[in-house]
């Protein structure tokens, strides 16, 4: 069985060898760092890292150390970064923490003390849109909201970004479409436009002056007091998926396995961020009309990524046409692996919840490591619908040594070791 087969038996529910997927999309990578790390350990040619997404610090995974891996996935990522600038014309970076990377021509940063900040779309006339803290390793984004006037609040404001693909964008995507085929892996693509209110987004770090409400905390106001507004928002932004799905599919087919749609979370450590009913009323419309689209259309599989306490919301998602779910936070509140298994376990696959992030995988021994993705894919695995994944991306200081011992256990636990 090849990686193609191993992800389609998966994403169906049949029973097979467990697929890992590190690098297909944002929010299932590895920082830079630990992409280093893993080349020095396989002994890969030693060259300085791409970072391919900016944001985060992601590193690519290049095809020699996927082939290392063991990776049954490879993405296609969208044309620009989330700071609005391509990702071509490689040149050589001296992070903060020391290490030579990759990036993109218009990664253009300055420092102040030991602080980074960022660009959107390169242009150092306009105010920084992220920063990345001294000792950081990642960059936040930087709320660029003018003050709000109740009386003049204009949903088009917050639709600026959205607009019709191109069709130099729709040729990236042909290309990066024909690229992926040949490694021979499972392919899950990442389209702009999709995501309905994710708040990595709002804050619009990719407008070089971005207008409307972007600050976090007064978008989650406006979900609750706002709802007109944010309903016109999604109405305008829905039209604009719909007519870019139609074109992407004529373009692309069924060559795609999956769609990375959303990455709005709705969990916190502990909770859901809104109750379902809010969620029934204002979220899952949308989703229905995109999801209900890609199936009665293409053979592609839908993906939504949510961190935190969301079991709450599971039937939700699946009600939405949903399916597949990301990171799996077994961690959080609510959502033990078991319980998520049987209650959903046929109707969503689960991508991710492989190991946690948060405790073992940076802090727990290899052995610890090991203990817990066994058991994970045990459960997990039952009957087919998972991918592995950690529980969202491998942090930059996770020990070499735990990100080995993880990726040796999904293969012993598949009998490749």
């Amino acid at each position: 069985m090849n990686s193609r087969e191993k992800l389609r038996n998966a994403l169906n529910h049949q029973a097979c060898p467990v697929p890992m997927d590190f690098g297909g999309t944002a929010v299932t990578g590895m920082h830079v760092r630990v992409v280093a790390a893993l080349r020095d350990h396989y002994g890969l040619e030693k060259h300085p890292v791409k970072t391919c997404e900016p944001y985060q610090m992601l590193g690519l995974i290049e095809d020699d150390l996927a082939a290392a891996l063991g990776v049954n996935v490879t993405g296609v990522l969208a044309p620009n970064t989330i700071f609005g600038f391509p990702l071509k014309g490689w040149k050589e970076w001296s992070s903060p923490w020391g290490q030579v990377l990759l990036v993109p021509e218009d990664f253009n940063v300055t420092t102040e003390g030991r602080d980074t900040y960022i660009y959107p779309k390169g242009d150092l006339s306009a105010p920084a849109s992220g920063h990345m803290p001294g000792g950081g390793f990642f960059f936040d984004t930087i709320v660029r909201q003018d003050p709000i006037d109740e009386d003049k609040l204009d949903p088009q404001d917050n639709l600026e970004e959205f607009s019709e693909l191109s069709d130099e964008h729709l040729s990236h995507y042909e290309m990066e479409i024909t690229r992926a085929e040949k490694t021979g892996l499972g392919i899950i693509a990442s389209f702009p436009g999709m995501a309905l209110g994710d708040i990595a987004l709002v804050p619009a770090p990719f407008l070089t002056h971005p207008k409307g409400i972007r600050d976090i905390a007064e978008w989650y106001v406006s979900t609750a007091l706002r709802k007109d507004y944010v309903g016109a928002v999604f109405d305008k932004q829905i039209e604009y998926a719909l007519i870019n799905l139609q074109h992407l599919h004529e373009r692309l087919g069924n060559r795609i396995d999956a769609v990375f749609l959303c990455g709005t979370d709705f969990g916190t450590q502990r909770s859901t961020f809104c109750a379902p009913a809010t969620f029934e009323e204002l979220w899952l419309p949308y989703y229905k009309r995109m999801n209900d689209w890609i199936h009665a259309h293409t053979t592609w599989k839908t993906f939504k990524h949510s961190c935190g306490a969301v079991f709450e919301l599971m039937e939700l998602f699946i009600d939405a046409g949903f399916d597949i779910i990301n990171p799996v936070q077994s961690s959080a509140a609510g959502m033990d692996p078991v319980r998520l298994k049987q209650r959903f376990g046929d109707r969503l696959v689960f991508w991710g919840g492989g190991v946690d992030t948060q405790h073992t995988l940076p802090f727990g021994t290899a052995a610890e490591v090991r203990e817990q993705v066994m058991k994970r894919c045990e459960i997990f695995s039952r009957n087919g619908g998972f991918i592995f994944n950690a529980i969202h991306n491998v942090q930059a200081d996770t020990p070499v040594a735990n990100v080995v011992a993880m990726i040796d256990a999904v293969k012993e636990f598949n009998g490749d070791s």
